[in-house]
């Protein structure tokens, strides 16, 4: 009687659902036991406490839906060092990919037999253990920022049978290995506003870099770059890719209330003629724009208090950056100019309509007609055509 393949389950529900295609990366998931990479614990979102994650054991009711399922799992919290009672994390810092993700990743990097790939993010080891299976573990080096969790990998790859290189090193601040270039580089953290260059140098020429990409308020996009022989790299943006970010690049972690100070005796208040809700307009070629345009922006809109109908459709608009820079705006239907309070160094209304104007200028583009380049000078973004730049108004 033959052995039904330790990868059946989610093998047969990412073929079902359409999203393995590849038969390369079909034998890798039917070859590897995802449950042999997690840890004792995982953590998801506790009701009784908002805002944290609480730990979750086999002995939980949740553990066998959800990792049998297509989610994320969380495996790590606050660096390893939970910060609540009990047990409980703020901040997720580690997880097990979601399995219909990692394979949509997997295959945008058109790998085949003699490619080299440099993984950043080993995390627990899974994603290690399908590249080794598809590709060979001589041909695989992965980079783990958290030596733990690098340690934790080795062991878990070595019980599958797996022995890749797996190197402690913060890939995002340079060269993760000192060696040869790779074909194919695979981020599975995302890079926030900025990819490292380091990426593009250590990719051969014509080799593809598979990474989430963020920036400003929206979830990670998944990016895929092709390598020049000119030593830059451009791509397009091919999906939606939620991803922990970069531990280098991680963002201002405070509340918007916190970064605003109404009172500061140095804040001036004035009219703008940008309409401030445009910050929260849920096209995702602008936000893109403008979390590029206008780096570290962080906004919220306060809409009227239903009890009072004479406010009906005003709004309170707060935008901040980490630097002190703020503005609040008082949006109502009948149109501009608008009241408005800010302080610090950055003129913030005027980087959001200068972003705005910008954004129209080009077309109001879609995410899909934008794409990115990267060289040693940073990360730009572009609309159709590398030539056709979108200019931050830093510049």
């Amino acid at each position: 009687m033959t052995a039904t393949p330790p990868g059946a389950g989610p093998a047969r529900t990412l073929a079902t659902n359409g999203t393995l295609i590849d038969p390369l990366w079909h034998r890798a998931v039917l070859a590897t036991d995802r449950s042999a990479f997690l840890p004792e614990t995982i953590y998801g979102p506790d009701p009784a406490h908002p805002g944290w994650e609480c730990p979750i054991t086999r002995t939980d009711p949740r553990w066998d839906r959800w990792t049998a399922g297509d989610f994320a799992l969380v495996t790590q919290v606050d660096d390893g060092e939970p910060a609540g009672e009990e047990g409980r994390g703020r901040l997720p810092t580690s997880s097990i990919s979601q399995p219909s993700l990692v394979l949509r990743m997997l295959q945008a990097l058109d790998a085949e037999e003699g490619h080299r790939v440099l993984e950043i993010g080993t995390g627990t080891g899974y994603n290690t253990a399908l590249l080794c299976h598809a590709l060979g573990e001589d041909a695989v080096v992965s980079a783990e920022v958290d030596s733990d969790l690098a340690e934790t990998a080795v062991k878990n790859l070595a019980q599958a049978g797996h022995h890749p290189r797996v190197v402690t090193a913060d890939a995002a601040g340079g060269r993760a290995v000192d060696e040869e270039q790779f074909d194919r580089v695979l981020s599975t953290v995302a890079a926030r506003g900025e990819v490292p260059f380091s990426w593009v140098e250590q990719s051969a020429k014509y080799g593809i870099i598979v990474t989430p990409f963020e920036v400003g308020n929206t979830p990670g996009v998944l990016l895929k770059l092709r390598v020049h022989g000119d030593g830059t790299a451009t791509g397009h943006f091919i999906g939606d890719a939620p991803f922990m970010v970069l531990r280098s690049q991680r963002p201002d972690t405070r509340r918007i209330r916190e970064l605003v100070d109404e009172d500061d005796p140095e804040a001036t208040d004035g009219l703008i003629e940008v309409n401030p809700r445009v910050v929260a307009y849920r096209n995702t070629g602008w936000q893109l724009a403008l979390g590029h345009l206008a780096p570290d922006l962080r906004y919220a809109v306060y809409e009227a208090s239903e009890d009072r109908p004479e406010w009906a459709g005003e709004a309170t608009v707060y935008v901040a950056t980490p630097d002190g820079s703020w503005a609040v705006a008082e949006y109502t239907p009948e149109g501009g100019p608008y009241q408005t309070r800010q302080a610090g160094p950055r003129a913030l209304w005027t980087e959001i309509a200068e972003a705005w104007d910008e954004w129209v200028k080009s077309g109001s583009p879609g995410r899909d007609r934008m794409g990115v380049t990267v060289d040693e000078r940073g990360t730009h973004l572009w609309v159709e055509s590398p030539a056709a730049l979108l200019a931050p108004a830093r510049r």
